[in-house]
């Protein structure tokens, strides 16, 4: 009554079980461990400018131009269970016409094995901070946040917000930009 593939049914139920059985312990493991870790954003210049915006009948809205530099140590939040991390800088800020707007500027794969230390100096934004309206001129509360998703081997996508950010005011001119 035991036939090969019988045999063979059950040893691959048995293997599927106990590879379960060890992917939820390294999940259990790590699952409760806190990722976040001290952040250092800097900014070091800041241009505003008045653009066309070609959504509309003869609108003009604000692009935004960021330096920064940023500092934090990521060894802490590397484990078995990492397999890489996906970072973003992030401006919150409110305006007259939303409450809440959001906008990432820049960000980074860190994989397992690379340097986690991270050093930037005089970085700009990777993607253009376009407020669509007039909201960043003379805005006096513009947060940057450096966030992070932990990609695991196994288990949830954790999103996190690293302990530190920074509230900047934007100019209340714009920058003239020359024509030849």
């Amino acid at each position: 009554m035991n036939t090969v593939l019988s045999r063979a049914n059950s040893l691959f139920a048995f293997s599927l079980s106990v590879m379960a059985a060890l992917t939820f312990g390294c999940f259990i493991t790590t699952a409760f461990k806190d990722r976040r870790v001290p952040v250092r954003v800097h900014v070091s210049k800041v241009m505003l400018k008045n653009v066309d915006d070609f959504t509309g009948p003869r609108e003009r809205s604000d692009l935004g131009f960021i330096t920064f530099d940023l500092s934090a140590d990521l060894q802490p939040i590397f484990d078995w269970n990492v397999k890489q991390l996906f970072l973003y800088l992030s401006a919150e800020y409110a305006t007259k016409s939303n409450a809440l707007n959001q906008v990432v500027l820049w960000d980074k794969i860190v994989l397992r094995g690379e340097n986690p230390k991270l050093n930037l100096r005089d970085m700009k934004s990777k993607y253009f901070f376009f407020d669509d309206g007039n909201g960043l001129r003379a805005n006096k509360n513009i947060t940057l946040t450096l966030s992070w998703n932990v990609v695991p081997n196994a288990g949830i996508l954790p999103l996190v917000v690293g302990s530190g950010q920074v509230s900047l005011p934007f100019p209340d001119m714009y920058e003239t930009t020359k024509s030849y």
